[in-house]
């Protein structure tokens, strides 16, 4: 089933079963997708939007960060609820060992000896591991190999 599909089907299972919270969190990634499909005039492939869907739970973990600081437990109580809602569509993410496995086949194959070609390792590694894991825990993982 296309990512799309399966957010509206969870839109409507939500909606039935009366889940508020799943249901906005739903609305309001939907209507993401919306502005990004009508201000690019293009249809979103599940790529597209599981890259909309890490940026959302990128500044969700932000604020929920900023709520905690500020002792707003309610508020970092919903941002992280909406994550983990989020987080549901995405595949499953890499361990720390399984991501620093796959890095060390990319600097293997791409050949590449120094943190000067970070770019290149980077670059394919961005790619592959694609919604398996964010690009902050990537370039971690390069510059120790490279480093």
């Amino acid at each position: 089933m296309e990512l799309k599909a399966k957010l509206q089907q969870d839109l409507k299972d939500a909606m039935k079963s009366g889940d508020t919270f799943k249901r906005d969190t739903i609305r309001f990634l939907m209507s993401a997708l919306k502005q990004v499909e009508v201000d690019e005039r293009r249809e979103l492939s599940d790529t597209d939007i599981m890259k909309i869907i890490q940026k959302g739970i990128k500044q969700r973990q932000e604020a929920a960060q900023q709520y905690r600081e500020g002792g707003r437990e309610d508020l970092y109580q919903k941002e992280m609820g909406e994550i983990e809602i989020l987080q549901s569509y995405l595949p499953k993410q890499l361990s720390d060992g399984e991501l620093r496995q796959e890095v060390e086949k990319i600097v293997e194959e791409v050949g590449a000896t120094s943190i000067k070609e970070m770019g290149k390792v980077m670059g394919v590694a961005t790619k592959r591991l694609a919604g398996r894991a964010d690009g902050k825990r990537i370039s971690q993982v390069v510059k120790e190999l490279l480093g």
